[in-house]
């Protein structure tokens, strides 16, 4: 599985997705920090890499179609502080493996994930 980590997020995400052994790129390891959402959308849909964001305009099923993206998800969390946002993702690494992540769109907060397809 192949993600890309928004600038939004704390950079820390990428290493808990690489040190989980996944395939990582940020958008900053891209030179695409400021690009619009349909950039990034683009660029993950051509390197067929799941978006990982706290920007909630992905949320939105009429312009993302999860079934066109190999997979968003969408981190909505009432707290946005930096170790609350790497303890909650880490809580949903291990669900990877379990739950299908392409072509659908997972909603994170806090006492739970609802996915979209």
């Amino acid at each position: 599985m192949r993600f890309k980590v928004d600038e939004n997020l704390p950079i820390e995400i990428a290493d808990l997705l690489r040190d989980t052994g996944y395939d990582v790129l940020t958008v900053q390891d891209q030179h695409l920090g400021g690009s619009s959402d349909p950039d990034i959308a683009s660029v993950c849909r051509e390197e067929n890499r799941a978006l990982v964001t706290l920007d909630t305009d992905f949320a939105d099923i009429r312009s993302y179609p999860p079934s066109d993206y190999p997979g968003i998800i969408v981190l909505r969390l009432r707290q946005q502080d930096k170790d609350h946002v790497l303890n909650t993702f880490e809580s949903i690494i291990l669900l990877f493996g379990h739950e299908k992540l392409e072509g659908n769109l997972w909603i994170v907060e806090e006492q739970r994930i609802r996915i979209r397809s």
